[in-house]
This record gives structure tokens, sequence and C-alpha cells, in this order.
């Protein structure tokens, strides 16, 4: 499972940079063209981000799957807990 998050984390972070990215390089030739920053900037977060959903549709995926395998872990731990709370034997499964 650690290895999981390890990669979950790295996933996350890549595809948040990227993001990031993608919004800062709109705004940047907006600016080239003479746009005043705030408006570049503004167009850029409305233009970007949905943009980066398909050009980042991969690791969007990987992402997607990370978060699924952690929750899938956490509703695991939860109900196991919720059994010990109650005086049931849990087990380890």
């Amino acid at each position: 499972m650690s290895e999981t998050r390890t990669h979950l984390g790295r996933d996350l972070t890549l595809y948040l940079l990227a993001r990031f990215g993608l919004i800062v390089v709109v705004a940047a030739v907006l600016v080239l063209v003479k746009v005043p920053l705030l408006v570049a900037v503004a167009v850029g977060v409305v233009v970007g981000l949905p943009v980066g959903l398909l050009v980042f549709r991969k690791l969007n995926a990987r992402v997607t799957a990370g978060l699924a395998v952690r929750n899938e872990h956490r509703a695991r731990e939860r109900a196991k807990l919720r059994a010990q709370l109650r005086g049931e034997d849990a087990g380890d499964e």
C-alpha cells in the first residue's frame, strides 16, 4: 500500500504542476500579445483548466486510479474499526 501512496503523491504533484504550468503558458502567451496581466491570468485559468483535462488525460487517469485504491483501503479500515467498536471479531482479511 505504501508504494501506491508514493505513486499517488508523485502523480498528483505532477498533475497539479502540469495543469498550473499550462495556465502559466497560456497567460504568458497572452501577456506577449499585450493583454494585461490580470486578464491574461483569468483567461489562462478559464482556458487552461479544461484543456488540461484533455492534454493530461493519462496522468489524470493515474491520479483517479490511485485515489480509488486509497478510498477502497480507507473504507476497509473504517469497516474494520466499526466492527471492533461493535465488539465483533473483524479478523484480518
